[in-house]
């Protein structure tokens, strides 16, 4: 899999995609993430990527020139099953969406910055839009390697055990149930005995029990 980035503060991503589990991914081959510099697409000696929106409204809007060229160029060297926009009125980001865009080849992520960009690249370029909650940040960067982290431990290979995504919470739109580990007793504070049972049957019932108990304790709309 290939995650292209477009942003005006690759900075910002140098140190989530290169750590921990996303950076042995890389190193195994089994995804290639490219960071791409915004300023990069510019023509002016200023490197501008942004410009006073028309009307009445401050702040300042990513002007749409570079992120064309930033864009067409690199589906010039390859197909893309989505160009994603980060932004905080698309659609909600969900387990379900991490799982199928887990499957895709290559895709792009424009981060959105400043006051969002010239509504024509939303038009007319971006395939997909994708919030990671109702509030705003200062830039999509962050929402960026969100996504990125959570699709790419999906990817075949990349956990250890490629069961224990299939166990996280909200797969099956479901809690994951409580884990422990030992010591089994700790100031009096015991694992549940059928975790130490040896019983592979009624510790699956045991944990579905408890992700339902959880689910409709803790967020009853997924069972809705």
């Amino acid at each position: 899999m290939r995650i292209d980035i477009i942003t005006v503060l690759p900075e910002l991503l140098e140190s989530p995609l290169n750590h921990s589990i996303i950076k042995r991914a890389q190193q195994k081959g089994l995804v290639e993430i490219a960071i791409h510099h915004l300023r990069d697409y510019t023509t002016d000696k200023h490197k501008t990527v942004d410009d006073y929106a028309f009307g009445p409204d401050a702040g300042m809007v990513m002007k749409i020139e570079p992120i064309y060229k930033a864009i067409e160029k690199l589906k010039a060297e390859r197909d893309y099953d989505e160009v994603i926009y980060t932004s905080p009125d698309g659609e909600p980001f969900t387990q379900r969406t991490a799982n199928g865009l887990s499957t895709m080849k290559n895709i792009i992520i424009l981060c959105g910055h400043y006051k969002g960009v010239d509504h024509r690249v939303r038009e007319h370029l971006v395939t997909r839009e994708i919030s990671i909650g109702d509030y705003v940040l200062s830039g999509g960067e962050l929402a960026a390697a969100i996504i990125t982290d959570s699709v790419v431990r999906l990817i075949p290979g990349v956990l250890s055990d490629e069961t224990s995504a299939l166990t996280d919470s909200f797969q099956d739109s479901l809690l994951a149930p409580p884990v422990y580990t030992r010591p089994a007793d700790f100031n009096g504070w015991k694992v549940p005995e059928v975790l130490t049972s040896g019983n592979f049957k009624e510790i699956e019932e045991w944990q579905l029990q408890q992700a339902l108990e959880r689910t409709r304790r803790l967020r009853p709309k997924l069972l809705e």
